[in-house]
């Protein structure tokens, strides 16, 4: 995978500065994010350390969580003496799901996204409440494929991992000496027990990265690859709007 990964220091400098000129834009002062304890937040969390210093804050926000997440969560905030907070939607989520249930039975999938609703919700109470922008840690090879849920971690000011593959996050995390737990971890967006990505899309990151810098794969991984791209296309675009034209 080595060749499709561009330099990870150059990489770290050019987004730091980007996001530094973002929030000065905006007139924010500071950044708030989801802190899972996957590498994709683990890279926001460490560029956003070195930019914002106690002006960054992360997001700790357990539903039901494995608590091994909880803990490479708040391992990651240590490892970079980040300010951070916890926030348990647990009860929240139990509330609302039951709610929801007493109107129509409400699927594992559905289910599994009020989570991430959730998180998103919390983020922007809590970025409204201290002036900070939204920070997500989407990553190109999820994004092409749809691997988010919309308006739930889908949506936020700025989205600075957006033009990398999953192979150069890890470029990166590895650059910025993140904890090798965090890096080997399976990558998992933690909506059910057990649940990782690659088992959920039916091929590896690897895989994907490949294909999306070089179009190259096998002919049934490059089929999955194409067919979620086309059921997930709503899901990058705004809401279509009805313009009256008479």
């Amino acid at each position: 995978m080595d060749k499709y990964i561009r330099d990870p220091g150059k990489i770290t400098e050019y987004i730091e500065k980007w996001l530094a000129s973002v929030v000065e834009k905006a007139g924010a002062g500071g950044i708030v994010f989801g802190l899972s304890g996957g590498i994709d937040s683990a890279v926001v969390a460490a560029m956003a350390a070195r930019v914002f210093k106690d002006r960054a804050l992360g997001l700790i926000m357990p539903c039901h969580s494995d608590p091994a997440d909880v803990a490479d969560a708040l391992l990651v905030a240590e490892h970079l003496s980040m300010p951070h907070k916890t926030i348990d939607l647990s009860p929240v989520f139990d509330v609302l799901t039951s709610a929801m249930d007493a109107v129509e039975p409400v699927s594992d999938m559905a289910r599994a996204n009020v989570k991430a609703r959730l998180r998103m919700v919390a983020l922007y109470g809590v970025a409204q409440s201290t002036s900070r922008l939204v920070c997500g840690t989407s990553n190109r090879s999820e994004w092409e494929v749809g691997y988010f849920t919309k308006h739930g971690d889908s949506s936020s000011d700025l989205l600075p991992l957006l033009d990398l593959l999953k192979c150069e996050v890890r470029a990166v995390a590895r650059f910025l000496d993140l904890p090798e737990s965090i890096i080997k971890k399976a990558p998992t967006a933690g909506l059910w027990a057990g649940q990782t990505d690659e088992k959920e899309m039916g091929f590896s990151y690897n895989e994907l990265d490949r294909y999306l810098a070089a179009g190259e794969g096998a002919p049934e991984i490059v089929r999955k690859i194409e067919a979620m791209r086309a059921k997930s296309a709503h899901k990058r675009l705004a809401a279509p709007v009805c313009k009256i034209e008479f």
